[in-house]
């Protein structure tokens, strides 16, 4: 080999071809077929500018973008109609607004989505759309009107572009333990709940780990977020391969976690992109963060986990025919997200993920990747499943443990 053959210039060449090379195998092979999605208007944005002129008696109404501190002692100060009002009036800031009693954002978001659902009600027989625009229509009015179902606990809900949302399972308010599921590409408000391959969605993986949690830990309240409050990439692309939305949602992920009710420790479970988004938020994440756990991870944008600056215990798994191996794990010029969270270098607490099957597959009821992040979901450090089978991932965290 000559000097050239090894030049840096040369490897970093070599590096991108690689790269290149397996994105495009991966759009053959089904990781997820690029989508065009067409949303409504900015909705947010007009409902954010009627409440920045708005009052309530002669006061004005708080930044929305101020701290969860400010925002609940605003509505601290409120008596509960005029709180209530404010939801009614301004139901797509309200029900978005880090801070807000929880129960006020589900009423808020309520209203929001009724709204909504009639905003396409009248697109679908709209004749100026396409064919495709009003079909797109009907696919939002059901989603909404899912959405819309009794008991359900809408924590967020923007309709903008492709839109965003979150739902809660448990009691948030009481809950002693909290879990945030953070999805990966295509997740959208199409995409949040399946009935078919349900776990492989958002909300079909927050019931799966939230019903695992509950027979792992009888006794410990549990609430469960189905957390799909961020732009994801839309298919394999150049958004796919970067940390660009990642940075986005990382910052929305700092300010949801910083902002939940209670006391309750919080676990994160991040699947493929979304452990992009967990990595980035790492650093910057508040100390009630105790547990991040990743499956089907393409990196976390770090060679290592001590490089991610957080005190959480960091966790990793990976099932034996996940596609996702396939991805070139480093980072160059910014294509890429680093290291292989499941190899013995980056230093993660490696779990068995036996029974899963394909990237998809870790919330599967019956699996021992789900076994595993109900047990990290509840505190129940001791019973956690090694990939090596014996107990090297729970070393040194027994005195954590709250079951």
């Amino acid at each position: 080999m000559t000097a050239f053959d090894s030049s840096p210039t040369l490897n970093v060449w070599r590096a991108l071809l690689a790269l290149a090379v397996v994105f495009v195998l991966l759009a053959t092979t089904g990781w997820t077929a690029v989508r065009h999605q067409r949303g409504p208007v900015d909705a947010r944005a007009a409902a954010t500018t009627a409440w920045e002129k708005a009052r309530i008696g002669h006061r004005a109404l708080p930044d929305p973008e101020s701290s969860p501190g400010v925002l609940a002692g605003f509505f601290s100060s409120l008596g509960g109609r005029q709180a209530a009002s404010l939801a009614e009036r301004h139901p797509l800031v309200v029900g978005n607004l880090n801070g807000a009693p929880v129960t006020l954002r589900y009423r808020a978001n309520r209203v929001a989505l009724a709204e909504q659902r009639r905003v396409e009600q009248r697109r679908m027989r709209d004749g100026r759309l396409s064919a495709e625009g009003r079909h797109e229509a009907s696919r939002r009015m059901h989603r909404y009107a899912s959405l819309l179902r009794p008991g359900r606990q809408i924590l967020a809900f923007d309709p903008t572009g492709k839109g965003r949302v979150a739902e809660v399972f448990g009691d948030l308010d009481r809950a002693q333990r909290v879990s945030v599921i953070v999805p990966g590409v295509d997740t959208d408000i199409l995409t949040f709940e399946r009935s078919k391959r349900r776990y492989s969605a958002p909300v079909g993986m927050a019931q799966s780990l939230h019903s695992a949690e509950r027979a792992a830990a009888p006794s410990v309240r549990t609430a469960v977020i189905a957390w799909a409050d961020y732009t994801s990439p839309t298919g394999v692309g150049l958004d796919a391969s970067t940390g660009r939305l990642a940075a986005n949602g990382a910052n929305r992920l700092v300010a949801l976690t910083g902002a939940l009710p209670g006391r309750a420790e919080v676990s994160l479970f991040c699947h493929s992109y979304g452990s992009v988004v967990c990595g980035v938020a790492a650093r910057e994440l508040p100390g009630r963060v105790r547990d991040m756990a990743v499956a089907g991870s393409p990196g976390m944008r770090a060679e290592t986990a001590a490089q991610l600056g957080t005190d959480a215990r960091v966790w990793a798994m990976r099932d034996r025919d996940d596609w996702i191996e396939d991805v070139p794990y480093l980072e160059v010029g910014g294509l890429g997200h680093g290291a292989d969270p499941v190899t013995p270098d980056f230093g993660a607490r490696v779990l068995s993920a036996a029974g899963a099957v394909g990237h998809t597959g870790y919330f599967e009821p019956g699996t021992e990747s789900l076994t595993n992040f109900a047990e990290i979901g509840v505190g129940s450090y001791r019973t956690v499943s090694c990939d090596d089978g014996n107990s090297a991932c729970r070393s040194g965290i027994y005195g954590a443990e709250v079951v």
